[in-house]
């Protein structure tokens, strides 16, 4: 490991990211709780506090990976590999000493970083989603270029804290990679909390002085400047392929660094093994454990083998989008036939008393044997709602499974047989 056990998830990523979230959602609701009789006075909060709270959750969680890896006597080299011919590797440690080690098999994990732009390098004022983790105020303006995942995390949850955020997207939308109807939902509330969003908008430069940042960009035509105090780059990551001598020891990549595997995760060497953000797919902390333990089992002899049918993906947004399986295009594009059930939070108990009717839940299912193949939510809690649809998909539950299973009330996972109910015909909630 060349810089710290955990990668880029626990340390710099999922963890220290939903940490910051959760923070500000607790803030926000502090600071707008007013329907239902609650108000604060001398309402604040003190960021630096929050930040050595968001760190304590990190170093949590990294000494517990540190504590499994001793309890299972596995030995951590630190520092860079390099792989050579004939099985083996170089390792240059950190006191730059080094030593070369033989192995029977070889698993890649070596993760991704964030892409830089042109005209926007990582220094001072312009900084990545690691830099917008560690930030010692909070700014009163924000720039974020790129409206991925990511990027709208963060902006979420500086807007929680009172940060007003401009969004800079090259593309036609915000969250690409979601349906439009779910990032509706997301943009109303972006509204709400003071974001502005750009979209068509080509970022050409960014200008600093010790204060602040000044950010030019092309919108429709037209020239236009933004300052703030902080310019956050947040347009993808790239794999960590480059000068770890993958050619040496011959393992092929493709035309975007990745490195080709199998459905065991096995490369063209046959005892180097690849996962995670190195490999093709969504760049998700869970699709690397998952693929991780394939490779394991492969290696220990088992035949076992990917199945990204019911691959979650969550965006931790206010309100949270989470998908599952197919979408509706998705599956015509397979040549399933399917319908779609959709029921709003709207009509849901819990979510009424939470105050937070906004979004849905939609399952996608085959028209003749009613099996769910995919499903899409936006709204509170999103992220724990789709696990129990994952799971139907991965199991290929039915409406009538998910329908007869007794939910709790009142909670929002009645949004779920909800749901299945109307796509059944029999909706009793609406």
């Amino acid at each position: 490991e060349r810089e710290f056990i955990g990668g880029v998830c626990l340390n710099v990523g999922c963890i220290p990211s939903k940490a910051l979230i959760e923070a500000a959602h607790h803030y926000h609701q502090a600071m707008n709780s007013e329907d239902m009789g609650i108000t604060v006075d001398n309402r604040k909060i003190d960021f630096s506090k929050t930040q050595q709270w968001k760190s304590s959750v990190v170093n949590r969680l990294t000494s517990g990976v540190s504590s499994l890896f001793k309890k299972h006597k596995i030995d951590v080299l630190e520092g860079s590999a390099f792989l050579k011919e004939g099985h083996s590797l170089r390792v240059i440690k950190n006191d730059d000493s080094a030593k070369t080690y033989n192995y029977k098999h070889l698993i890649i994990a070596t993760g991704s970083h964030p892409m830089e732009i042109p005209n926007f390098k990582f220094k001072g004022r312009v900084i990545d989603s690691t830099g917008a983790l560690s930030l010692k105020e909070i700014p009163k303006e924000l720039v974020l270029v790129g409206g991925g995942y990511i990027g709208c995390e963060l902006a979420s949850a500086y807007a929680n804290l009172g940060c007003h955020v401009t969004i800079l997207e090259g593309t036609d939308g915000i969250l690409p990679n979601y349906e439009r109807d779910l990032v509706k939902v997301v943009q109303k509330q972006m509204k709400d909390r003071n974001i502005d969003i750009y979209t068509n908008a080509m970022a050409k430069k960014a200008e600093q002085t010790d204060s602040d940042v000044t950010v030019t960009a092309e919108i429709k035509g037209e020239t236009k400047e933004f300052n703030a105090d902080y310019c956050l780059v947040s347009v993808g990551r790239k794999p960590n392929t480059a000068e770890m001598g993958l050619e040496q020891a011959g393992v092929e990549t493709d035309d975007r660094d990745l490195i080709k595997v199998d459905n065991q995760g096995r490369t063209n060497v046959s005892n180097i093994f690849a996962i995670g953000d190195v490999v093709a797919g969504a760049a998700l902390a869970h699709k690397a454990s998952y693929e991780g333990k394939i490779a394991a089992e492969a290696i220990s002899g088992k035949s076992s083998i990917v199945d990204y049918r019911a691959m979650p993906a969550v965006c931790y947004t206010d309100a949270q989008v989470a998908t599952t399986g197919l979408t509706v295009q998705e599956a015509k594009d397979q040549g399933l036939e399917v319908k779609k059930a959709q029921f709003p939070f709207a009509a849901n108990g819990r979510a009424i008393t939470m105050n937070s009717t906004d979004g849905f839940v939609r399952l996608v299912f085959t028209k003749q044997t009613e099996t769910i193949v995919g499903t899409q939510i936006v709204g509170a809690n999103a992220s724990d709602l789709i696990t129990e649809l994952t799971l139907a998909v991965e199991s290929g539950a039915t409406l009538d499974d998910v329908a007869l299973t007794i939910h709790p009330h009142p909670s929002l996972a009645e949004g779920v047989m909800d749901a299945a109910d109307v796509g059944l015909g029999f909706p009793t909630n609406i």
